[in-house]
């Protein structure tokens, strides 16, 4: 649609209204009077003549592999430099646990060929049968978006708590698909996508198909997809800085990286990727060590516990 079509045309050398510029017109304004209203579609908007590229289904994939090595990269640097950045080291969860770069090359190499292997594959196949993603015109409203964000994530949190509860309590799948992630019990940022393929694809099948059952519009599950990226880049980077997601609500929600830092020293506990609410429900909920490796007065409560009872047992 031409941006001169709202106006008002005279047909030329007949003196009478245009009816399908009228028509144009109406429709032109109908979609700019909404569109004002919608305080995404200023971001939405910048897709205009890129709409080949965005609308391409190799898009997410390009996006969100782009995105993960970038965000990753500052807190290999911070892992790397260790000790000579004492402003950073002071955040650190395990402090008696250094980087190397052996361990960076190990998680590396299998995040690598994870990609070329079984990412890249599925990647072609999408581009050459998948159709181009449909683009609205309109951007999401504030309230969907936000709702789809929130429903997208604890869909999520509630099926992967299944997911990595059942990869823990039953041996064989432990053994042969989850043991991989727990071979180092510091975590560092690598450690992310340090997975079985197995791992790797269904947890990536959970977290595309949600959006699709909720219908979300292409920006809502294309900032999912990102967000999703953050948290659990987050929840392994083994720092606890003053930034990180849990520090900035109040009500304990969110797990964040002290809470999973935990999970990899004490593996029966904390299986929720996200939040806290089933992992405290469930009785799997286990304090953690704030950052310089200082242990909250729950976690040391929690440790008395757990040894009475290992004596009575």
């Amino acid at each position: 649609m031409s941006s001169g079509s709202f106006i008002d045309i005279l047909a030329l050398g007949r003196g009478i209204w245009n009816t399908s510029d009228l028509l144009s017109g109406a429709l032109h304004g109908n979609y700019t009077a909404k569109s004002n209203h919608r305080i995404l579609q200023y971001i939405w908007d910048f897709r205009i003549g890129r709409e080949e590229y965005i609308a391409s289904p190799l898009f997410p994939v390009i996006l969100s592999v782009v995105f993960y090595f970038s965000f990753c990269t500052p807190f290999m640097i911070a892992d790397l430099l260790g000790e000579r950045l004492p402003w950073i080291h002071k955040y650190k969860i395990q402090t008696d646990k250094k980087v190397t770069l052996s361990q960076i090359y190990d998680t590396l190499q299998l995040t690598f060929w994870n990609h070329v292997l079984f990412v890249l594959p599925a990647a072609v196949g999408q581009w050459i049968w998948a159709p181009p993603t449909p683009l609205p015109h309109l951007a999401p409203a504030m309230s969907e978006f936000l709702w789809h964000i929130i429903a997208s994530l604890v869909i999520f949190d509630f099926q992967y708590y299944v997911w990595h509860w059942s990869h823990h309590k039953v041996r064989f799948l432990y053994k042969h698909i989850h043991a991989v992630h727990h071979r180092y019990n510091s975590p560092f940022v690598w450690v992310t996508q340090y997975l079985h393929p197995w791992e790797l694809v269904t947890v990536g099948f959970l977290t595309t198909t949600n959006s699709w059952f909720l219908k979300c519009h292409p920006m809502t599950t294309w900032f999912y997809m990102l967000l999703s990226i953050v948290v659990s880049v987050e929840a392994h980077i083994g720092y606890e800085f003053p930034f990180c997601i849990h520090n900035w609500e109040p009500f304990g929600l969110v797990g964040g990286a002290p809470k999973h830092d935990m999970h990899h020293l004490k593996p029966m506990t904390n299986f929720q990727p996200f939040f806290n609410h089933w992992d405290k429900l469930f009785n799997t909920f286990c304090p953690f060590m704030k950052a310089g490796g200082v242990k909250t007065k729950a976690l040391v409560e929690y440790e008395r516990r757990h040894k009475e009872a290992k004596k009575v047992a």
